[in-house]
């Protein structure tokens, strides 16, 4: 193995010109694998590249534990710096590319040792035949230098060709702020789908007086209280309901999630709608997890698990009985959800801290037999509203990072070590 100091470059680093040098390896290149018999065949590839010849190539050689890669050494980093990695790859024989591909800073002292924990490089935007990952970190205390590493793993089929690297300082991006309000009500004695919004937009009045960016309702907002059914307040959407909390949305200037009863042909579903500050419908969610009763009162489940951009981040939604199982959290999350809103009737208070911390995003829920809360990405109260007419309100930075001091960074974890590769097979049902 090379020493640091002859991997040792600088800050800002970019290179996209690859030619092999002494033992086959380029100038300040190393290669690095936990085992011998592990480790993958590194080469240089004069074929393969984006612009410049070269790319920094890494093969699986049919060996089932492969892990491993290139590595290099980037000095000058700076404590709190913030800084961004740039890669591009193209790779074949892939079996589950996200878990496969690797590219971290593994950030070091000036002893060369370990400070904090690496990061992961998670971000990936295809463009033709290659793909370019990016990570922006901050270095943690101590750091003096970091190695980027690029890596294959578990792919004995697979090849990867790493071209266009670089690292450069970016600036500390701050707080990105959203104010969120969940609102605790329940209306009893409602005569109409109408009457019902209009009590909600009251006791919201009465809740949040002041400036809130979102606002969270309970589900079936038009239903909670009536004594009806199902397919006696089911309305189409857009429809009444979304058009008097745009109304209301537009006068707040602010976003609002409600949980409501949607008619579609002979359907009915169970849907959440997402208004805009302007009091524009942008978006619904129909739930998908439907328990017994709902199915037996004639609902139909939705089918997928969208995520919005909103103007101060990404949001899901969930309904009530989706957070009794792990994959509508996790489904979200995965498409880059930071906050997801509850609206729900009743259910387990210790799972929505557990979708929180193993997904590791903000949840905010608006409950009936189910408290009214925000929590953080490690499961913590950050609000509540325990009594009706009040509101849990908050003030969230989705710029935060959490971090632990033996994980690092569980989002960035989360998103590369997540196994859905794996296939489970019901009983009774095996191919």
């Amino acid at each position: 193995m090379l020493p640091v100091a002859a991997l040792a470059a600088s800050v800002p680093f970019h290179q996209s010109r690859f030619s092999p040098g002494a033992g086959g390896l380029p100038a300040g290149w190393r290669t690095w694998a936990a085992r011998t018999e592990i480790a993958p065949r590194t080469y240089v590839d004069d074929i393969h590249s984006r612009g410049e010849p070269g790319s920094l190539a890494i093969s699986g050689a049919s060996n089932a534990a492969v892990y491993g890669g290139w590595e290099r050494v980037i000095e000058g980093v700076k404590p709190g710096t913030w800084y961004r990695l740039t890669a591009w790859y193209r790779a074949e024989g892939l079996g589950y590319e996200p878990g496969q591909v690797v590219a971290r800073l593994d950030w070091r002292d000036a002893r060369d040792r370990r400070a904090g924990q690496p990061d992961y490089a998670f971000r990936t935007e295809p463009q033709g035949a290659w793909r370019r990952v990016t990570l922006e970190a901050p270095a943690p205390p101590e750091a003096a230098a970091v190695a980027i590493q690029l890596f294959l793993a578990y792919a004995p089929l697979g090849t990867i060709w790493w071209d266009d690297i670089s690292l450069e300082p970016v600036p500390n991006p701050g707080p990105r702020e959203v104010t969120v309000a969940a609102v605790n009500y329940r209306p009893s004695g409602g005569t109409s789908a109408a009457e019902n919004v209009d009590r909600f937009i009251q006791a919201v009045e009465k809740a949040v007086p002041g400036k809130v960016d979102l606002i969270l309702l309970g589900e079936g907002i038009t239903l909670v209280g009536t004594g009806k059914k199902y397919a006696d307040v089911a309305e189409p959407v857009p429809g009444p309901t979304t058009a008097r909390l745009g109304e209301y949305a537009r006068r707040r200037n602010a976003w609002i999630v409600a949980g409501i009863y949607e008619r579609e042909a002979p359907a009915i579903y169970n849907t959440a709608v997402l208004i805009d500050r302007q009091g524009r419908l942008v978006g619904k969610y129909r739930k998908v997890y439907l328990p017994r009763e709902e199915i037996e009162g004639g609902l139909r489940p939705g089918d997928d698990f969208p995520v919005f951009q909103t103007d101060f981040g990404r949001v899901g939604i969930m309904i009530c009985w989706d957070l009794q199982y792990a994959d509508p959290a996790r489904h979200l999350a995965i498409k880059g959800a930071e906050l997801i809103l509850l609206p729900i009737w009743g259910g387990n208070e210790a799972l929505p801290r557990a979708r929180a911390v193993e997904n590791h995003v903000y949840l905010a829920a608006s409950g009936y037999n189910h408290p009214t809360y925000i929590l953080d990405p490690e499961g913590r109260t950050l609000a509540s509203a325990p009594a009706l007419g009040q509101a849990a309100m908050a003030t969230l930075d989705l710029n935060r990072r959490y971090t632990d001091n033996w994980l690092g960074w569980m989002r960035g974890r989360f998103m590369k070590e997540l196994r859905l590769d794996v296939p489970v097979p019901r009983p009774g049902f095996e191919p």
